[in-house]
């Protein structure tokens, strides 16, 4: 049983790692880099959008208020923390 624990670790282990080394011995063009450098980003969006839309599924532009705050916080430069009680805090008063 313990081999099969440990080959599922090394098969989901490589493919995580193996990228790693090989991109960073490349070197890309300008455009790349701007492209992979936005990836992040995008993710980002993709798993907090749905959220913010279902954070009271009857009414969606409370999620919606609570998300501009935290854009408008981190705007500000505050602390990550510091967006995320403010959103929260946010999302608690719209919801009273």
């Amino acid at each position: 049983m313990i081999w099969v624990i440990l080959g599922m670790a090394v098969v989901t282990a490589v493919p995580r790692f193996l990228p790693a080394f090989i991109v960073d011995k490349l070197n890309f063009p300008a455009w790349v880099d701007r492209w992979l450098n936005a990836i992040p980003y995008a993710a980002l969006g993709a798993l907090i959008f749905p959220g913010i839309m279902t954070v009271k599924p009857d009414a969606p532009h409370v999620g919606l208020i609570g998300g501009a705050v935290a854009i408008a916080l981190s705007w500000f430069g505050l602390n990550i923390i510091l967006v995320v009680v403010g959103a929260i805090a946010t999302v608690f008063l719209v919801t009273l």
